[in-house]
């Protein structure tokens, strides 16, 4: 019989019973019931039953004082459960091993928390103790799910005709719009690497050198804050480039393989298909965001003309936007207080409604301050029937999108107007190539800046730089971000364009970008991509609300290992060696 086990504790089934086998694995549980010693035995693959009797003096005395989380190896005999004790949650809950002997391969100290239910230990503890938090049944299953989309991924891109291939990790800053993660070069003084953001230039390269379809899992390296749905330091995405290609067969290739992947993984959820393409400026207009859950079916509607120089000083001369929301006679006062008490929470000063009553009329704290004419010109816009409740934002365009986009979701989903068990995926399109800097009045990119803008050279030299849209594209599914991408700029004079109105010089551009310039000047073809994040589709199909629970070991919401210890201080004779020396801010004052 092998050293360790003759099956693993998830496959022992009834036609089992009689046989010897042997175990390993975790003391998940233990019970001791009249002197019989039942305990859970768990591995990576399930958990089954032990049972020791008292007649079996040196086990039972063993295993009795033994810590849960101990590793040991057990030998005994297969046997049928008793029907009133069979246990139909368990793969394995038909039969149940008599133990007659018992090794233990690896003591555990007092654990910290309990592995075998969800007892509400800090997130801090558990990221410190994170190999005894991946033992729960929940992160298991989480980690294993994150490897079994990654293989899918890997298949689907592989029969699409796409080519595995890596890039570098040591590289040059690159302009991504967060902060690199600086190496220091020890031969080089003075000098330092950058961690890639993203694959983006050395994709785009293996297009100009031929490959036509290119796929990776890549690692990708940001200095940024941590969010719900953003880990900070490091991340996974599916990056993704074609060659001679439209936006169209970018859409194709993605759609097919994320309608896959949910289906696949998504438990029966339903997933839209085709997925809708959103302009960008309708999206912030109906919804209030570039990333929409459209499991909120109600929309924003701009009713700024409707109260353009009206008396109501609240609403005259700004941005206005309404959300009509029907079938609402039935809601009380209470109702509306708390769509306002969640409107401040979201940073507006309070939030205006009226109700439309069964003759027509508006009721609700600002009905008096409405002309008939606003009445009339209200309900014709938002097309709104008795029974509709009108909730309103004013103010400056993208604080009222944010403030009402959210109040979108709120409101749909406390009165029946959200789809649960969806995945409801949309492609939002035709973004601004550039965008004016709220503190220097800068233009600058507004997403990716190696895309090509729509309209190419002419559209750069001809148009308001901030009218200009670019072959820029973003995935989103249910309010979550899953991708950006855009076909390329790969036309030199195009580049220097684009890049001299966000303020680079030519000399600039050549500098940091020399090595697509060059690559450029020689035949590039058109070519285009995106990268899904990995972390994030995993996130949609665990139904998880943190990226963290995700992903086996990230760092914590200030961007440290508790687990390793990271980021360590570095020893002086190490700073000489990479030529550094270290500027530190003052301690703060007691």
């Amino acid at each position: 019989m092998h050293r360790y086990r003759s099956h693993t504790c998830g496959e022992l089934r009834s036609t089992d019973v009689g046989g010897d086998v042997r175990l390993s694995g975790w003391l998940h549980n233990r019970r001791n019931l009249g002197g019989i010693l039942f305990l859970d035995l768990r591995d990576h693959y399930g958990i089954v039953q032990l049972v020791v009797r008292p007649e079996q003096t040196a086990v039972h005395e063993l295993l009795s004082g033994l810590s849960k989380e101990s590793t040991v190896r057990v030998d005994g005999k297969v046997v049928a459960r008793g029907a009133e004790n069979v246990n139909a949650e368990l793969p394995t809950g038909d039969v149940e091993v008599e133990v007659t002997d018992v090794e233990v391969l690896g003591a555990a100290d007092q654990i910290p928390f309990t592995i075998n239910a969800e007892d509400g230990v800090n997130e801090e503890r558990r990221l410190e103790y994170r190999f005894l938090d991946l033992r729960r049944e929940r992160m298991h299953r989480n980690v294993m799910l994150r490897s079994a989309v990654i293989s899918s991924i890997r298949r689907r891109m592989t029969e699409q005709g796409f080519n595995e291939m890596a890039t570098p990790i040591l590289s040059a800053t690159s302009p991504e719009g967060a902060r690199d993660f600086l190496v220091p070069s020890r031969l080089h003084a003075g000098r330092f690497y950058a961690l890639p953001q993203a694959p983006q230039q050395f994709k785009q390269l293996l297009m100009v050198a031929g490959f036509d379809r290119y796929f990776q899992i890549a690692p990708c390296f940001r200095d940024e804050d941590a969010r719900a749905d953003r880990s900070p330091g490091e991340f996974y995405q599916l990056d993704v480039e074609m060659s001679f290609v439209e936006q169209e067969d970018v859409f194709r290739v993605i759609e097919a393989m994320m309608t896959g992947i949910f289906e696949e993984f998504g438990e029966g959820r339903h997933v839209t298909s085709p997925f809708p393409r959103i302009p960008f400026r309708e999206s912030m207009l109906k919804y209030g965001s570039d990333k929409p859950d459209l499991r909120a079916e109600l929309e924003l509607v701009d009713v700024s003309q409707v109260f353009a120089g009206s008396g109501f000083k609240a609403f005259a001369d700004k941005h206005v936007r309404a959300l009509a929301v029907p079938d609402t006679a039935d809601q009380s006062r209470k109702f509306f207080d708390q769509m306002g008490e969640f409107a401040v929470e979201q940073g507006a000063k309070g939030l205006a409604w009226v109700r439309v009553g069964d003759d027509g009329q508006l009721t609700g704290p600002i009905a008096k301050f409405l002309t008939e004419a606003d009445v009339a010109a209200l309900l014709a816009a938002l097309d709104a029937k008795p029974g509709t409740a009108v909730f309103f934002g004013a103010g400056e365009f993208d604080e009222v999108s944010k403030i009402m986009g959210a109040v979108r979701v709120e409101a749909a989903r406390r009165t029946g107007h959200f789809v649960e068990n969806v995945f409801r995926f949309c492609w939002i399109v035709d973004f601004p190539m550039f965008e004016k800097d709220e503190e220097t009045g800068k233009v600058e990119f507004s997403h990716n800046p190696f895309s090509m803008p729509q309209g190419g050279l002419e559209a750069l030299e001809t148009q308001d730089p901030l009218d200009v849209l670019a072959w820029q594209y973003d995935i989103v599914c249910n309010g979550v971000e899953l991708s950006s991408g855009a076909i390329r700029n790969h036309e030199p004079d195009v580049m220097f364009k684009a890049f001299g109105i966000a303020g680079y010089s030519r000399e600039d551009v050549e500098r940091e970008f020399g090595g697509m310039l060059r690559a450029f000047q020689f035949g590039a073809p058109p070519h285009g991509g995106i990268a899904p994040g990995i972390d994030r589709i995993v996130m949609l199909l665990a139904d998880e609300p943190n990226i963290r629970e995700t992903i086996a070991f990230p760092l914590n919401g200030n961007a440290q290992d508790l687990l390793m210890g990271a980021p360590t201080e570095v020893d002086e004779s190490r700073l000489r060696e990479l030529h550094l020396s270290l500027r530190k801010p003052p301690a703060p004052k007691a």
